[in-house]
């Protein structure tokens, strides 16, 4: 039955790459699906672009384990400031003034809206650099759940989801990607459903699980005198979970991946739908996942954290499923790891492409030949990404899961706050962006080196990179205004011309304006 369903499931992937590829002739079209994508297929490649194995196999067990069932406030998080507000303020202004200027990638963005070619290259640099170990880290999740499900090696897992991934990538380009991201959306809705219902029953219904959490303390930690510290509303560390929530909330504002499904958008109803249908769906995966990560404890007698991790928390959980359920839930992480696989890989190809390759190394490239070197580099990127995970898998080496581990903090760090002022204001200047790049990646660097060799200590709370990640973020916000106001100005016209585009007449049914 297991097997079943994964051959039916990879099946419709790779037909429906092979079905998109007429929509793959030029760049535009490879990257950004032609500026054309409706409102269901963003809003769902946005969600499965956000969450993958790490969020379900990974961070829900690790954050269900240490702060309970408030670890839910994570995805409730996720869902509002990573989802709603995001497509808020990011949606309308990210489609206009990309396509003002025509660019496919956030680094093509920042080098045409502060006119700054070194800006653009340094940026594609920064992504190129993060983005691949963030992408290894997508199977970490998968190796548990595969040997506990069929028994067979991780790397066998690793080639298939990989290859598969990569031939529906390569057939298809973005509008592939975002209808089978559609399809895995579905499934991981289903699959997320239905598991926290079998668990919770198979711990005697909600209500009985969380009697059961509220007997849970932590002597260790809490010396016994806070029972049911993990049934609480706010668990037992509520400035640690509030970091959780600022990164993998807030940070979905300045990784390229995501950002870069507000370009492909196709209509300004289609905002409007796809900001309502992105929420609902980030509340019911992400607050599902780590709703059922709060409950890890009740398993406590089944597992060692000491020497399985926490990664082994969430398949222990499902292991007493039925087969038909765990066939579902190894089909909802694969569903996960496999979209959020094709979004990083698109990003990674089309920026090493555009924005280092076209015009600098390779002085003319017309769209044939960089849809073409595109598809090289995906095949590239997915190798790359295989076997870092093996090596890291097979050799245990913790400095490449710290790296990975880094890769989300620093990427937004850098980003985050030069992309979103870069969009609502004109002061903002170039100086200001390389600042935040720099702080961002550096910050997060010397945090995986403090904590990888020891050499040196931060301080307490920035110990943590999800804590790190947070800040850096936070700071950004910070940083970028202030720099501005104390260095060179921008080109008053340069800039007068980028935001013109906000400007431009449309016209509008009377149910939205009345006319004059």
């Amino acid at each position: 039955m297991k097997i079943a369903l994964l051959v039916i499931y990879f099946a419709v992937m790779v037909g429906i790459g092979i079905y998109c590829r007429k929509h793959t002739t030029d760049v535009n079209g490879f990257v950004l699906g032609g500026r054309s994508v409706g409102p269901w297929l963003t809003a769902f490649a946005y969600g499965t672009s956000y969450f993958s194995a790490v969020v379900f196999v990974g961070y829900a067990g690790q954050f269900g384990w240490k702060y309970g069932v408030a670890a839910t406030w994570a995805g409730i998080g996720n869902a509002i400031l990573g989802s709603l507000v995001a497509w808020v303020v990011l949606g309308r202004r990210t489609r206009i003034m990309t396509q003002h200027f025509n660019s496919a990638t956030m680094p093509q963005f920042f080098g045409q809206r502060f006119q700054s070619k070194s800006l653009k290259i340094g940026a594609s640099i920064i992504v190129f650099v993060f983005l691949i170990p963030y992408t290894a880290s997508l199977f970490n999740g998968l190796s548990r759940l595969f040997g506990m499900a069929f028994h067979i090696d991780y790397t066998v897992c690793i080639i298939l989801m990989g290859i598969l991934t990569g031939i529906y990538v390569i057939a298809g380009g973005y509008m592939a990607t975002a209808i089978n991201d559609f399809v895995q959306g579905c499934v991981m809705l289903v699959g997320i459903v239905a598991v926290i219902a079998a668990v919770l029953h198979s711990q005697g219904g909600f209500t009985e699980a969380l009697h059961s959490m509220a007997a849970v303390s932590d002597p260790e930690a809490l010396n016994g005198t806070v029972p049911g510290i993990y049934a609480s509303f706010f668990g037992p560390d509520p400035i640690n979970l509030l970091g959780v929530v600022v990164l993998t909330s807030l940070g979905t504002w300045g990784l390229p991946q995501m950002v870069q499904k507000f370009y492909a958008i196709k209509s300004e109803e289609a905002i409007h739908k796809g900001t309502i249908i992105s929420t609902l769906f980030a509340l019911v995966i992400s607050g599902g996942c780590y709703f059922l990560g709060g409950f890890g404890r009740l398993f406590s007698d089944k597992l060692d954290i000491a020497a399985d991790g926490y990664d082994a928390i969430i398949p222990t959980m499902l292991s007493g499923l039925p087969d038909i359920l765990i066939a579902v839930v190894v089909v909802l992480v694969l569903s996960a790891s496999m979209s959020t696989l094709s979004s990083l890989v698109i990003a990674s190809s089309s920026t090493l492409t555009i924005d280092l390759l076209r015009g600098n190394i390779i002085k003319k490239m017309d769209d044939r030949e960089a849809v073409f070197i595109m598809r090289c580099f995906i095949v590239v990127f997915v190798v790359i990404s295989m076997i870092i995970a093996i090596v890291q898998y097979k050799h245990s080496i913790s400095f490449i899961a710290q790296l990975m581990g880094v890769s989300w903090g620093a990427l937004a760090g850098a980003f985050l706050a030069p992309f979103l002022y870069g969009l609502y204001w004109k002061k903002t200047t170039k100086v200001a962006c390389w600042v935040s790049f720099l702080f961002g990646t550096i910050l997060m660097c010397l945090n995986l080196v403090s904590n990888s060799t020891g050499a040196f200590a931060f301080p307490t709370l920035l110990q943590s990179p999800i804590n790190c990640g947070a800040f850096a973020m936070v700071a950004g916000l910070i940083i970028v205004p202030v720099v501005s106001l104390f260095t060179a100005k921008p080109d008053k016209q340069m800039v007068d011309e980028a935001f013109a585009c906000y400007d431009k007449k449309t016209p509008v049914s009377q149910k939205n304006a009345l006319s004059d």
